[in-house]
């Protein structure tokens, strides 16, 4: 439906890379550099420069990626719900996800569906990332929503939404007016951290070895087994947590927590939609193409 220029530029933005958009959209790379030269000529400007091996956007090519994620955003959209004018749906969709993301990402989003969808029933069971992986393997849910970092060869993974994993501690713990903190605080300061098998710790780990940190390296005062068990305890306690920044806006705007900045630290990752290979039904695409445009607030 949109202009396919804009879909090779979006796709050149997105991977900085002529040759992994030829490689992803399936057409020759002087053509990707075609398309580019017709929409620089049309604008009148430059979209991407280079600079040394590699290429940048410009800040016309910034602009131009943020308007063209809203077109595409609202082309989705468009198509979402002319889609549902002609189709009946009805059934049953069994969603399985992760901890963080059922309690705190899920429940307006099945609130908003069922409105539009009553016909469909959908349940939903939690559990970390290994569970939700393995009731998929038994064909026990239809869907999988998870958060955590390693992929497997026999699921499809779909980018959902951004989240950021965050040192989370009370307002009033003493780390909270000597921010930033350093690594080395960190490894002296009582942590919390997720059990094994939970995707946060998943990604926790990974984004520590980037540092002169690991995991093993702090200074572990309890493993507990959910979101809210940890933010109970940090309510009564000097230790610190890493938790996802969606699972605290209540507690930051009424003061209760504070994040601590830690320098050299920056926790993002995707929370993702998971299938096995070549298992497609149409009540997931559904919920994944209404999830996808869904307003968060």
């Amino acid at each position: 439906m949109f202009d396919f220029r804009l879909k090779v530029f979006h796709t050149v933005a997105k991977r900085l890379s002529f040759t992994k958009a030829s490689k992803e959209l399936f057409i020759t790379q002087p053509a990707v550099t075609k398309h580019i030269k017709e929409i620089e000529n049309y604008l009148n400007i430059k979209v991407f420069e280079r600079k040394r091996s590699q290429i940048v956007l410009t800040p016309a090519g910034k602009i131009l990626l943020e308007h063209t994620e809203a077109l595409f955003s609202l082309y989705r959209e468009l198509e979402f719900e002319l889609n549902t004018i002609t189709k009946n749906y009805n059934g049953r969709l069994r969603i399985g996800a992760s901890t963080t993301i059922a309690q705190y990402i899920l429940p307006q989003l099945l609130a908003g569906f069922h409105q539009k969808f009553g016909h469909i029933k959908v349940s939903l069971i939690s559990g970390n990332t290994e569970k939700i992986e393995a009731e998929l393997q038994a064909n026990t849910i239809d869907l999988g929503i998870i958060e955590g970092r390693t992929k497997k060869s026999n699921f499809k993974y779909e980018e959902f939404i951004k989240d950021e994993i965050v040192l989370v501690a009370n307002s009033q713990h003493p780390l909270v007016k000597k921010q930033p903190i350093s690594l080395e605080t960190l490894k002296t300061v009582p942590v919390l951290l997720r059990e094994q098998g939970s995707g946060t710790l998943e990604v926790i780990d990974h984004h520590l070895k980037k540092t002169t940190l690991k995991t093993s390296d702090l200074s572990l005062e309890m493993e507990l087994g959910s979101t809210e068990s940890i933010k109970n305890y940090l309510y009564h306690s000097n230790s610190v947590a890493f938790l996802s920044i969606h699972s605290i806006f209540k507690e930051l705007k009424n003061n209760d927590f504070s994040i601590l900045d830690v320098a050299e630290l920056n926790i993002g990752r995707h929370f993702y939609f998971i299938q096995p290979q070549g298992q497609t039904d149409p009540l997931s695409e559904l919920f994944k193409k209404f999830a996808l445009h869904y307003n968060f607030k």
